[in-house]
């Protein structure tokens, strides 16, 4: 999948919230390695520098369009350009945060005590995901990739929702933690501008269908769904669009 920074970027007020959320929830203590996974464009990796100035923070990304960004974006971090998936870090790290990243990777259940295990004891594991996967958004995207003549290119993308219950992901942190967080905060985003909700997935979600596709199916495609979601989240009566999104947090302390 290939990413656009710039179109990620157009919500960046809306997506930066959540990762600034889950920055604050860490508590203080002395840190002096930090890795940011899926560390996208480095707005939010320029945060954790500031807050920890004196620790080495490491960016790992799978993107080289984002990696390229980041490096103009937080120069002073150091950038490492891996796939989260197959990511085996030299040392164990003081804090190791994921904004918005980890519900690309599958296999959860392996996956974060996986992490934890990368964590220094005593140590933070702080995750935020989206789980807005049950909402007309996403819904709309398979249901547009599952009634068209690109079915047969888009039906192995249709998946279930990649984020588990916060109970799932309690079940397996809290007994490797001492103390351990998790919480659910919906966002009611307000947007601006012509149907920004397909904007909103096609910096996310609808891009891998995207990428799938070629030509007039690719058109076509994006302007099916534009029309379903723009529908399902009409403009209100001062031609803003209201767009609630679910975000799943953890904030996980590794056992002494």
């Amino acid at each position: 999948m290939v990413w656009n920074p710039q179109q990620y970027l157009k919500f960046s007020g809306h997506r930066l919230r959540p990762a600034v959320d889950l920055l604050m929830r860490i508590p203080d203590f002395p840190v002096r390695r930090v890795a940011d996974l899926g560390a996208g464009a480095g707005n939010v990796t320029k945060l954790i520098k500031e807050r920890w100035p004196d620790a080495v923070v490491a960016g790992v990304e799978g993107s080289a369009e984002m990696v390229a960004a980041g490096k103009k974006a937080a120069p002073e971090v150091e950038w490492l350009h891996q796939d989260l998936g197959s990511w085996k870090p030299a040392h164990k790290y003081d804090v190791i945060y994921s904004n918005a990243a980890l519900h690309w990777l599958s296999d959860h259940k392996r996956l974060f005590p996986s992490l934890m295990e990368k964590v220094e004891p005593g140590g933070i594991l702080a995750v935020q995901m989206p789980r807005n996967f049950s909402a007309p958004s996403h819904l709309l995207i398979a249901e547009t990739a599952l009634n068209g003549p690109w079915r047969s290119q888009l039906k192995h993308l249709v998946t279930p929702p990649p984020v588990e219950e916060p109970g799932f992901y309690h079940s397996l942190l809290a007994p490797r933690s001492e103390n351990i967080d998790i919480w659910e905060t919906e966002y009611l985003q307000i947007l601006e501008g012509d149907n920004p909700v397909k904007e909103w997935t096609k910096g996310t979600w609808l891009t891998r269908y995207l990428d799938t596709l070629q030509g007039d199916d690719k058109a076509a495609f994006e302007a099916a769904y534009g029309e379903r979601v723009a529908r399902a989240y009409p403009r209100n009566s001062a031609g803003q669009t209201l767009f609630p999104f679910r975000r799943l947090f953890i904030v996980a302390q590794r056992k002494a």
